[in-house]
Parts: C-alpha cells; sequence; structure tokens
C-alpha cells in the first residue's frame, strides 16, 4: 500500500469498481486498485467526483490538497476514530504536565539525535567534511535538554539544535551547482529550501495520517502551539521523521546529479522557487523509495518500511498516554 501522487492539473479522479482512475483529455493516465491506496495527494488543479471521495472516505484513505510547488492547502480526512479514552487521554496532559514536558523532550530528542546521526554518517563517508562543532553543540544541546523543566525552554533547545544542524547544511551538499544559506519558508526562495518544503508536506500528509489511523484529534499537540487548523500532534512526531526522510531525500537528489538548478522555476512576483513539472515527478519516486525502504527498528527490533513506521510511532505515543508504557521512544537511528 503506498499513496497516489495526483500533479497533472485538470486532470479527473473517480473510481470505477473498486479502482481510482485517473483522466487526462479523455485518456486514463493512472488506475490503481483502492486496496493499495493508502493515500491520496492532489497537487494543483486536479478535481475528483463525489464517489471517489466517498469511497476514500469509506476505506480510510486520507485526501490532502497541495499548491502544484508542494504548499500543503488542506485535508479531507475519514470520521475520527472512535476511540474516545485515547483522546481523553491526549487532551488530559495538554499543556505543562509532566506527560507533555517528556513527550515534548522525547520528539526534540529525536530529532536532535537523528541529525547527529545524519551528520555522522556524512563525516564517515567524506574524510574531508569535519563537523566536530556542530556536533558537540547537538551533543551539548541533547544533554541540556534533561534539565528542561517548561516546553518554551524545550522548544529553546530545539531552536539551538537546528541551528547547529543547519549551519553545516551546506557542506552536505556535493553539488557546486547547488549551495544553502538559511532555511526559509512560506515561500521558500531557492532550490534547496524549496526541496525541504515540498518534503515537509509530503511527510506531514503521511504523519497525519498514521495518527488518525491510531485515533489522534491532530490538532492537539504538545511542542508546537495550538493554532486554528494547525495539525500540531502531526507537526511533533513529524520532528524525529525530518532528517530520515526528507533530509536524506534531498540530498541524494542533488549529490546524485538527479535534479540540476534547469529543474526550478522562479515566480516573478512572489519569488517562490519550485520545481518543474518533469522534476516534480523524479523527486516523488524518489520520497517514494524512501519512505517504502527497510530498515531495522531500534525498538521494535525487526525490519519495517519508513510508512510502517509512521503509525508503529503512532501506537507508541498512544500506549505511553494511556499508561500502557512508561515512556515515549522516539525513533532514533544509530
Amino acid at each position: 500500500m503506498s499513496t497516489v501522487y495526483v500533479t497533472q492539473d485538470d486532470s479527473f479522479i473517480g473510481k470505477v469498481d473498486e479502482r481510482l482512475k485517473v483522466k487526462f483529455e479523455k485518456k486514463t493516465i493512472l488506475d490503481v486498485p483502492l486496496i493499495k491506496v493508502k493515500g491520496l495527494v492532489i497537487m494543483g488543479r486536479a478535481s475528483i467526483s463525489p464517489a471517489a471521495i466517498a469511497q476514500l472516505l469509506q476505506n480510510k484513505i486520507s485526501l490532502s490538497f497541495l499548491t502544484t510547488y508542494g504548499k500543503y492547502i488542506a485535508c479531507l480526512e475519514p470520521e475520527m476514530g472512535k476511540n474516545i479514552f485515547l483522546r481523553n487521554a491526549q487532551w488530559k496532559v495538554a499543556g505543562e504536565s509532566p506527560q507533555a514536558i517528556h513527550l515534548t523532550k522525547a520528539f526534540v530528542r529525536g530529532k536532535l539525535k537523528n541529525y547527529r546521526y545524519s551528520l555522522l554518517k556524512s563525516q564517515r563517508m567524506r574524510a574531508e567534511n569535519d563537523f566536530s562543532n556542530s556536533l558537540n553543540q547537538l551533543q551539548n544541546t541533547i544533554k541540556s535538554l534533561e534539565t528542561a523543566t517548561t516546553i518554551d525552554s524545550i522548544r529553546g533547545f530545539e531552536g539551538a539544535g537546528s541551528a547547529a544542524y543547519f549551519g553545516c547544511f551546506n557542506q552536505l551538499i556535493r553539488n557546486d551547482k547547488f549551495s544553502f544559506k538559511i532555511r526559509n519558508r512560506r515561500p521558500p526562495l531557492d532550490p534547496v529550501n524549496s526541496l525541504l518544503s515540498l518534503g515537509y508536506s509530503l511527510l506531514r500528509h503521511e504523519i497525519q495520517s498514521a495518527i488518525n489511523i491510531v485515533g489522534f484529534d491532530p490538532y492537539l499537540g504538545y511542542l508546537h502551539t495550538q493554532r486554528y487548523g494547525r495539525p500540531s500532534l502531526a507537526l511533533d512526531l513529524m520532528e524525529e521523521f525530518r532528517p530520515l526522510i526528507v533530509d536524506s531525500v534531498v540530498f541524494n537528489a542533488i549529490n546524485r546529479r538527479i535534479l540540476t538548478p534547469q529543474d526550478f522555476i522562479t515566480e516573478p512576483v512572489s519569488n517562490a522557487v519550485s520545481l518543474t513539472k518533469e522534476a516534480l515527478h523524479k523527486f516523488l519516486r524518489m520520497y517514494q523509495e524512501k519512505k517504502l525502504s527497510k530498515f531495522t527498528h531500534p525498538v521494535m527490533q525487526k525490519k519495517y518500511t519508513y510508512q510502517e513506521s509512521f503509525e508503529i510511532q503512532a501506537r507508541f505515543l498512544a500506549k505511553y498516554l494511556t499508561e500502557q508504557i512508561d515512556k515515549y521512544p522516539p525513533l532514533v537511528m544509530k
């Protein structure tokens, strides 16, 4: 099971029997059994039939809408799960409770440790890379994180660790046609930030789908502040996956020269940078391959795909909140 991405403007998505069909100019460009569909992402101006929407909701398949450039717009989700006990536990610990502080630390710890993992891996592969300062900063930040007593202070450590990581981000790029200076978004103003923003939007769809399956309220999180329409819990759980999936795909696309500067376009008014349609298809294939690649889960000690691990981590979170386990274990690669 996997996610279907529809990128063709003015295409039509319909349902025929138990299959999802996408047509453009009266020709079928995609025909896939619904049983193989994990999620549907529409990028651009495609339309979808009421029958297809109804079938997606019935099969509990999430539907997300993104702009052509990958900016998240909205999602249509199946009916919220019936596990009121889980949502009650989720709401009960909101705020500065010991459980919320524990979870917030865990999300940030997982992200920062995976930042270290990525830097160490790159340093081992290329002797000329010396990330000693950033690695020490990250290690000290992770150690100091355990002394935090408020969620705001935890956010401060997250910011410090991210600054250390992105401070050497450009050195991870082994293609002189690309460079990275600073993280920017809304809109992304250079090719590297364009790929990061697109990847994080795709990842958000996957994580939000996983927490809906488990039965959470996606809008109540702990690390990310509550804001109207913001799926804070999905953003919380995304943190540990960002460097493992999205950043990895971005580096591969650039360093293996699968994408070139000619694959990007700049909007004349907003200066937003995005991929051409052909390049978008390349990036989506790489993202899909990464998401479906297998690794040994450090807690489960079995091989799973990253897509499967989204739900595994969501279920660990549910077990912690319902007091079935003492700690939430973030996904940390070693």
